[in-house]
């Protein structure tokens, strides 16, 4: 009989098998949890781990009691309820508290069990939430990215590395200076007429001097480095009228949350610009931003320039690498979606590297005003799409996430 012991060393004493083992068997649980947290936590702060709540009855194990067995009948006086034959029915458990939030008659209750997620676990948890593929999992999971720096040579490498240019330098210098002290002492040989096999014996010590020796090869040597530091802003743009639901606000965040995990990943330093819009727009933070009720029409055109003159103010384009990304339900009053669809593409997407719109209609097949004055739009730089649920998501950045690797 063969035995497989783990002996992988673990963070704070915990068994990576008894950890894998919990998440699989709870992982329904524990991605409602993580559901709750992404809607309370910040865009910036998404890319960690954290604690996790789950009710401790969700994770109690099922067991056997002895209960009364066989057949009895009794008399209960007063009865006015059943009649002989009836079925009881089971009698309704509480009152003990189990739940995370339950009070039992003495008012003490147990507190949801706590568990917590590394970065690797809740980024995971949050991946299979939108059904990212696993090409796009490993590309916003890694946290940084390196590059290859050429510094000087060595004389230890690997085959593909060797530098045959300086490798024949080392070779003819070295035979150069062997050969120098000998072929002098050959040409005084020759002029005093020594004994021939003498010379001979020194011609062959000359031609005994190998080409290329191991000691002459030398090989590329190359150093890992962070990639120089580069900037990018992204700007949020989203309809916050009454139209917008919180489910709908819920997808926004998440595509908001995967273009930032993307631009996290590309770009050592990036910054967010939330700009909300009824009407009149205003850049908020990201709480206003995402829970702050507003009321009002829709007036795309008002976020377009503001957006515009943040741009002009704070982020010049020859210094910042520029993406948008604008969230709305396609309802806009009037000429405003021409208006706006001829802004973004005469003044805003030539600044962009990146611009994505994504509509979220009540009706998959419904077609909104400002969703077809923004087709119209023909860009590489551009991508418009419906999102109606969450595997909806990452589809509209899939053609970014390709060009980008490409």
């Amino acid at each position: 009989m063969s035995m497989i012991i783990d002996r992988r060393l673990n963070d704070r004493n915990k068994n990576a098998t008894n950890r894998a083992r919990f998440i699989r068997r709870y992982k329904s649980q524990l991605k409602r949890s993580v559901a709750d947290v992404v809607a309370e936590r910040s865009i910036t702060d998404m890319g960690r781990g954290g604690e996790v709540g789950i009710p401790v009855k969700d994770i109690s194990e099922p067991k056997f009691r002895i209960g009364q067995g066989g057949d009895r009948e009794m008399v209960h006086p007063g009865n006015h309820s059943f009649s002989p034959g009836d079925r009881i029915a089971k009698p309704q458990g509480g009152g003990e508290g189990e739940g995370g939030d339950g009070q039992g008659e003495g008012g003490e209750g147990q507190d949801n069990f706590m568990f917590t997620l590394s970065k690797e676990e809740f980024m995971n948890l949050f991946f299979d939430d939108l059904e990212l593929p696993r090409l796009a999992r490993n590309v916003l999971g890694d946290a940084k990215q390196f590059t290859f720096r050429r510094a000087g040579y060595t004389p230890s490498g690997v085959p593909s590395n060797l530098s045959v240019r300086r490798s024949l330098q080392n070779a003819m210098a070295r035979k150069i200076a062997l050969a120098a002290p000998l072929k002098r002492e050959l040409r005084e040989l020759e002029e005093r007429g020594a004994d021939p096999q003498e010379i001979q014996d020194l011609k062959d010590r000359i031609d005994r001097i190998p080409f290329l020796d191991e000691y002459d090869l030398r090989f590329r040597h190359k150093v890992k480095e962070p990639k120089p530091i580069s900037r990018a802003v992204m700007f949020c743009l989203m309809d916050v009228s009454a139209s917008m639901s919180e489910q709908k606000k819920d997808l926004a965040k998440r595509f908001f949350t995967l273009l930032y995990l993307f631009l996290n990943r590309k770009y050592e330093h990036v910054e967010l610009v939330f700009i909300r819009h009824t009407s009149n727009a205003e850049e908020v933070d990201e709480h206003a931003f995402f829970h702050d009720p507003q009321t009002g029409g829709t007036v795309v055109m008002s976020a377009l320039n503001l957006a515009e003159d943040i741009i002009q103010d704070r982020y010049a384009p020859d210094q910042w690498n520029i993406y948008g990304a604008q969230v709305s339900d396609g309802d806009a009053f009037g000429s405003d979606p021409q208006r706006s669809a001829a802004k973004l593409r005469d003044d805003i997407l030539p600044h962009c590297r990146y611009y994505a719109y994504v509509e979220v209609p009540d009706n998959a097949s419904s077609i909104t005003p400002l969703g077809a004055a923004y087709s119209q739009i023909h860009s590489e730089n551009f991508a418009v799409a419906k999102v109606m649920g969450r595997r909806d998501v990452y589809p509209v950045l899939r053609e970014l996430f390709q060009r980008e690797a490409a």
